[in-house]
């Protein structure tokens, strides 16, 4: 089981919300509107995407790195850290 799959349903209905705001990104740009305007939406979209991944990483961390850890694989623990840590690395970086 992944770490997210207690709160798929809550991911799912996140994404797809995003999925809309892109649309209307895409209906913004047809139809003209303010540049500044369009420019506010992508930074919406982007933050709600962020708070996904950061959702993830959360979840990835209480649930596959404790898991891990509590069945004594230290190892395997240790590298999915590294892995969350990568992951933060290019999240903060984008």
């Amino acid at each position: 089981m992944r770490g997210y799959e207690i709160n798929k349903d809550d991911y799912l209905k996140r994404l797809a919300r995003i999925e809309g705001q892109v649309r209307g990104l895409q209906r913004m740009i047809t139809e003209d509107k303010y540049c500044i305007d369009v420019l506010t939406q992508v930074n919406a979209v982007s933050a709600a995407l962020k708070g996904v991944a950061v959702g993830l990483l959360d979840e990835h961390v209480r649930h596959c790195v404790r898991e891990a850890t509590e069945a004594g694989d230290h190892q395997t623990a240790d590298e999915m850290v590294t892995e969350a840590t990568k992951a933060i690395e290019r999240l903060v970086r984008s």
